[in-house]
């Protein structure tokens, strides 16, 4: 050091604090061995000073206080600051990291001498030690979490701890277990297994990086707190988390990345979806349709209103692929229903709605236009399948027709009419037949509506990459 640069030292109050590592030499900073060097004062825990001292120079003064003296540490400092000392405070890991950087700053800021500089040296936290190790376990979002409630209230530790299981983080645990706090990581696996599955990869690293290093992987399902001790760090995946050979892999998304065209956007809807219905008591066939409508109206709960004839939708599979007629009440649905699947399967979709001979009759004989092309196809096509997705009166013209001519025998009917008039009597009436059906409940429904159920029916197989079943039942 040059007799300038112990002038401009001697005539400043400044501390440092300094990470130095999880424990390694090689896992010390340059710019940390740099301020080693040239301190006056290394002030710490006493168990770390084994791990500098190829690093401080001869006469240095150590002053080591043992755990739980973090604040008297602090207050050293300051005193030894204050005697123009060069004071460098060490830390494990990181010093601004569950070490001695915030305890330092705040009493500075409680003595205010506005002429101490304050200085903070990063070093690598045993956190990103471990993750190094384990190869590619911090490869997207993740928190660290201390489980020490000596000086934070257990309330608040479970709350964070609540909050990292339901984000889905990547979970550092500091602090996991001691002989005083042995039961808070036992705890902390309840509340986690609440929200991840027990194959959750986990790593326990003890000792990382310095000559006792030992990593154990495990599931968060058979992770044992007795294999845990105040010298680990306990590392848990997210819900992506997978393990390749001995590393610990967390997908960042690049051979997954965002749905960017239309049919991607479509997919990754229904996976959303379908991962919503995936524990709901419907058949895999139900659940397909009730997907479609979903990813139609955007309502997650519209599975509550849905009632279905048990094999509606199989049968309906088989009829469209061998180019059944559909019939609906008005324009809109016809427009609904995807061409690709009617040009590919050669099946007709057929609306009256605006017929010569219908409208004529609608007028003759007072009734509203889809009712009146309701009765037109019932002549024409008994055996379609019939969509209704707009009008009660179509509904209720269908659901007479079934009770006072036996003889028509359609191949279903989707009633789902939306609004307010006729629209529950409806239901009912198309609920007390015995034809296969699809109902939604109540004031609900629509056009689209009826259209996604159609298109559900047309497309039975693309439910199973999407649920549990890796066939589809047949009626």
């Amino acid at each position: 050091m040059t007799a300038d640069q112990q002038h401009n030292k001697a005539d400043k109050m400044k501390i440092t604090v300094a990470g130095i590592g999880p424990g390694h030499e090689l896992y010390l900073l340059p710019l940390v061995q740099q301020a080693l060097a040239q301190a006056d004062v290394i002030i710490g825990y006493d168990y770390y000073f084994q791990f500098i001292e190829g690093f401080t120079p001869n006469g240095v003064e150590k002053i080591a206080l043992p755990l739980g003296k973090e604040e008297e540490r602090a207050m050293v400092a300051i005193e030894k600051a204050q005697e123009r000392k060069s004071v460098v405070v060490i830390g494990s890991g990181d010093a601004s990291i569950y070490s001695m950087a915030s305890i330092v700053y705040e009493k500075a800021a409680q003595v205010d001498l506005t002429a101490l500089e304050l200085e903070t040296l990063p070093g690598i936290s045993a956190f990103l030690a471990v993750g190094s190790k384990l190869g590619a376990v911090l490869g997207h979002d993740f928190c660290c979490i201390s489980l020490s409630d000596l000086m934070t209230p257990w309330a608040i530790i479970e709350k964070r701890i609540r909050a990292a299981a339901m984000g889905d983080f990547v979970t550092g645990l500091y602090n996991p277990k001691s002989k005083k706090r042995y039961w808070q990581l036992a705890r902390l696996i309840e509340l986690f297994l609440e929200k991840r599955s027990p194959e959750t990869p986990v790593a326990i690293a003890r000792q990382v990086t310095r000559p006792e290093e030992e990593i154990c992987l495990t599931t968060l399902g058979q992770l044992d707190p007795d294999e845990v001790d105040m010298f680990s760090l306990v590392m848990i995946g997210n819900s992506q988390t997978y393990r390749y050979g001995k590393h610990l892999v967390t997908p960042r998304g690049y051979l997954n990345r965002k749905p960017q065209t239309g049919e991607e956007i479509q997919k990754e809807s229904f996976r959303i979806v379908a991962q919503h219905l995936q524990p709901l008591p419907y058949s895999i066939a139900d659940k397909w349709a009730i997907t479609r409508i979903i990813h139609t109206t955007g309502i997650l709960e519209d599975h509550q209103w849905y009632r279905a004839t048990e094999g509606a939708l199989q049968r309906w599979h088989t009829f469209l692929h061998q180019g059944g007629d559909i019939v609906t009440d008005v324009t809109m649905v016809k427009a609904g229903i995807t061409k690709r699947y009617l040009e590919k399967y050669g099946v007709r979709v057929h609306c009256f709605l605006n017929d010569g001979e219908a409208l004529e009759q609608a007028q003759r004989q007072d009734l509203t236009r889809s009712q009146s092309g309701i009765r037109k196809a019932i002549r024409i096509l008994p055996h379609a399948l019939y969509v209704i997705g707009n009008a009660p009166t179509a509904l209720i013209e269908l659901s007479d027709e079934l009770q006072r001519n036996k003889d028509f025998r359609p191949a279903g009917i989707i009633g789902v009419p939306v609004g307010f008039v006729n629209v529950i009597e409806s239901k009912v009436q198309l609920a007390q037949s015995t034809v296969d059906q699809v109902r939604i409940e109540g004031h609900r429904g629509g056009s689209n509506v009826a259209a996604a159920i159609v298109n559900a029916a047309f497309t039975l197989e693309e439910a199973i990459p999407h649920f549990e079943s890796k066939t589809i039942p047949t009626p």
